[in-house]
């Protein structure tokens, strides 16, 4: 059985005064001296107190909708999750409400405050970082809104997630550039620091490694970062990658994959005769391009309806057990990647 919410009687029983208090603590300040709005908010910092938003609604109610927080509501990925999760919401009686947090971390913070003061029914998050602080969770649980997490597994945390095995997707890019004879292998991706990208790395270096042990071809592997996951951001690193003399490239996503394929096109670079071209995601744009590009793809809808039922399960007042679901990607060859299409 979940924890009902923290409440005003909590908060004034916690600080040892009257409901009143609180009251003008929250409405009217400037009524309060301030040692005792100091008292008062010590008091809800340490309950994790989230006002109520609407003030229709009773406190130990919830609302029929579901906040879905993604890190770049930008990228078409991330809007194929969100058609999933409203696929399978509104099948349920929820709906949706969609936030972007740029990949800022302060951004999510905010997102996840605003979204338990209007007593949503739970929260999808796609995590700015793997390591999702776990006072935030506790801070929304504190008074009943229940997270599972999206893109991104986590076995450590108390929590149910829903994400894919970007290890293998990494191998599967890997594996096939190879056996198209590149060997001089080029990464293209956003900051390290990023899960998915770093899982996509290491699976394409397993995928050399497995490779240096049967051949004595040599294999070359050279990183390019960029700041954001983006086509401009791809398109502008098109110098930075071509001074490595690559045969092939792997962009962390499809954007990069579509804004890197721009500048070779501009640059009279063959593609795939100079340059094989991988991406991941396998966005809809991708088999759309002028030169239909190779992607490894993931099963975003199907993401979104799995974390939706994840989330409903775990709303339940019925015993539940945290699930950890992984998908697995697929490999898309294209005409980025294989001449012979």
């Amino acid at each position: 059985m979940r924890s009902q919410p923290v409440g005003i009687k909590d908060v004034a029983q916690a600080a040892g005064v009257s409901l009143g208090t609180v009251s003008n603590v929250l409405n009217r300040p400037e009524l309060v001296s301030d040692a005792m709005r100091a008292r008062v908010q010590v008091a809800i910092d340490e309950l994790g107190f989230v006002r109520n938003g609407s003030a229709s609604r009773l406190r130990s109610t919830r609302s029929k909708t579901i906040g879905l927080v993604v890190l770049d509501v930008g990228n078409p990925y991330f809007t194929e999750i969100a058609r999933g999760a409203e696929s399978a919401a509104e099948e349920r009686g929820y709906a949706v409400m969609l936030c972007n947090s740029d990949e800022s971390g302060r951004r999510e913070e905010r997102h996840l405050s605003f979204l338990a003061e209007q007593r949503v029914g739970g929260i999808l998050l796609t995590p700015t970082s793997p390591a999702v602080p776990e006072t935030h969770l506790a801070a929304l649980r504190s008074h009943g809104v229940e997270v599972v997490l999206v893109d991104e597994a986590s076995p450590a945390l108390d929590v149910c997630s829903v994400s894919v095995d970007d290890v293998q997707g990494g191998h599967l890019a890997g594996q096939h550039l190879l056996a198209g004879g590149r060997r001089r292998l080029v990464y293209l991706s956003g900051s390290p620091t990023i899960r998915q990208c770093a899982d996509r790395l290491t699976g394409l270096r397993d995928a050399i490694a497995e490779f240096a042990a049967t051949s004595d071809d040599p294999v070359e592997l050279d990183l390019v970062d960029v700041t954001s996951m983006t086509g401009r951001a791809g398109y502008a690193a098109t110098d930075t990658v071509l001074a490595l003399e690559p045969d092939a490239i792997f962009a962390a996503n499809d954007l990069l994959a579509l804004g890197v394929l721009r500048g070779l096109l501009e640059r009279e670079v063959k593609v795939p005769g100079d340059i094989a071209l991988i991406g991941y995601d396998d966005i809809e744009f991708a088999g759309l391009a002028v030169i239909p590009i190779s992607s490894v793809r993931q099963p975003a809808f199907e993401i979104g309806q799995s974390a939706v039922q994840l989330l409903l399960e775990e709303c339940g007042d019925g015993a539940h057990a945290h699930q950890q679901v992984v998908f697995r990607p697929e490999l898309v060859v294209r005409r980025s990647s294989d001449a012979t299409r």
